[in-house]
């Protein structure tokens, strides 16, 4: 019974006030502010938040552990030395030493990065993006080569991928550009050097999305590239589509 009656007290008692007083010269001596029920369950997106300082999405599933960052803003790259420039999200970091001509990555999703490819300029004569063919013919000669780059010797290992979309458009700089996006998946044995069978348990390691812009100047082609896990794609398809109608080639002086 006691226990009821405390009980019945505490309901009874209005919601608790928090007063600050003011500065001598404000124009009231103390301001009162209701504290709202507390919540005591934290959102995991808002814990993240909490760590990084800012709103974070999370990947779905263990094999793309993936911490998107949502719209965080571009910033512009210009090479004027070779001939070309791009947007990519600011906060991302570049990485030297990763074989491009230029490498940024995100610094959360390390499966997420954009690169930018040259060919040769002793070796290639390039006039226009058009003599890779038709958008279709260029986007199976990008996934070859995304499929060559990827090659494993390890066994058991298996890719499948398909092209997904090729476009052609000409930019505000009246130069034809070639868009190209695949999606390639690769799957591996947990067990590779099992003997039976039944040990050898096939799982999907990963799955991305790449997307490719393709450019020529300077009788060069040059390649704009973009890897991103699919389900990171999702919650980022708005940026890195800005991304890709950011890239230009330019004329570079002799």
């Amino acid at each position: 019974m006691a226990s009821l009656q405390i009980a019945t007290t505490l309901n009874s008692l209005p919601p608790q006030t928090m007063t600050r007083s003011l500065p001598p010269n404000s124009s009231g001596s103390a301001r009162s502010h209701s504290l709202p029920p507390r919540n005591l369950s934290v959102p995991r997106r808002e814990a993240m938040a909490l760590i990084f300082a800012a709103p974070i999405i999370s990947g779905i599933g263990f094999r793309d552990t993936a911490l998107a960052q949502p719209t965080v803003g571009l910033r512009e790259y210009i090479d004027s030395f070779d001939g070309y420039s791009f947007k990519y999200p600011q906060n991302w970091i570049q990485v030297r030493g990763a074989g491009a001509d230029i490498f940024f990555r995100d610094p959360y999703v390390l499966d997420e990065n954009i690169s930018v490819e040259l060919s040769s300029p002793s070796s290639s004569n390039y006039k226009s993006v058009e003599d890779l063919g038709p958008p279709e013919e260029a986007g199976k000669k990008v996934l070859k080569q995304y499929l060559t780059e990827f090659m494993s010797t390890r066994l058991g290992v298996r890719r499948e991928s398909s092209v997904l979309s090729t476009s052609s458009r000409v930019a505000d700089d009246g130069r034809m550009y070639y868009q190209v996006e695949v999606n390639i998946k690769s799957y591996a044995n947990n067990n590779e050097l099992a003997v039976m069978p039944g040990d050898r348990v096939t799982r999907l390691e990963w799955d991305r999305r790449y997307l490719s812009v393709l450019g020529v100047e300077n009788n060069q082609l040059y390649e704009l590239r973009l890897q991103t896990p699919e389900n990171v794609f999702v919650e980022e398809e708005y940026d890195l589509r800005q991304v890709m109608d950011s890239f230009r080639v330019n004329k570079v002086s002799a």
